[in-house]
């Protein structure tokens, strides 16, 4: 029992790995011609010299987003001189190596959670708000039927460009305001306004995780998303 300071941080690898799934996809597409309709199904071989070269730069793109977030809070920590007694962490929009029974058997299968996160039994997990809706941490439940995993967040109900084109940047700012958040820097393209419920959101999954801490966003400190201000 006691107070606790916690940080919840949000970094992806910072382009390198959209750079290396652009780069490999082109390889796949010219490796395996499909009809143009379905040219974004090609792939790689992972029994092959360039399906081994994706995986691995796909691996270290991975550990380069943690050591984003390690970076981060240590510095936090460090200026504030505290000492983290416990961390949470866990990657999205990536691929696992994972035994799952497929057919009624066990195979080896590769797992790529979009817009999810592994939620196995037992495994903590983060799945974000908003910038003025609550994040939370949880518990898997190992659901099989959907590979043990939840959603990453609370998902969008507007994309990126009608965010920018719908949400005002003074209707941003008011909403933020009225609920007590200070916002340092951010696009229009993440506004609350954005976003779905993160607590409906997290009811419909209940069989997938369940939350056991909760945390209210108080400062907002975000990348611009470089076509509009903030």
């Amino acid at each position: 029992p006691g107070t606790y300071f916690a940080i919840l941080t949000h970094s992806g690898s910072r382009g390198v790995g959209a750079t290396i799934a652009n780069a490999y996809s082109k390889l796949a597409r010219q490796e395996t011609p499909l009809p143009r309709e379905l040219q974004a199904l090609a792939w790689l071989d992972l029994d092959s010299s360039l399906g081994q070269e994706y995986w691995t730069s796909m691996e270290l793109a991975g550990r380069f987003a943690s050591a984003c977030h390690h970076t981060i809070h240590d510095a936090l920590s460090s200026a504030l001189g505290l000492e983290a007694v416990a961390t949470v962490e866990n990657h999205h929009n990536f691929a696992w190596k994972e035994t799952h029974v497929i057919d009624g058997r066990e195979r080896e299968v590769v797992v790529h959670r979009k817009g999810a996160t592994p939620a196995g039994e037992g495994v903590l997990g983060v799945v974000p708000g908003s910038q003025g809706h609550p994040s939370y941490v949880v518990r898997g439940l190992g659901s099989a039927a959907s590979l043990s995993s939840a959603s990453h967040g609370a998902g969008r109900q507007m994309g990126r460009k009608q965010a920018i084109r719908t949400v005002s940047r003074a209707e941003r700012d008011a909403w933020l305001a009225e609920t007590g958040v200070e916002l340092l820097g951010s696009g229009l393209d993440e506004a609350p306004q954005a976003y779905k419920d993160i607590d409906e959101v997290l009811a419909l999954q209940s069989d997938l995780a369940v939350p056991v801490a909760s945390f209210q966003p108080e400062v907002v400190l975000m990348a611009s998303d470089g076509k509009s201000e903030g």
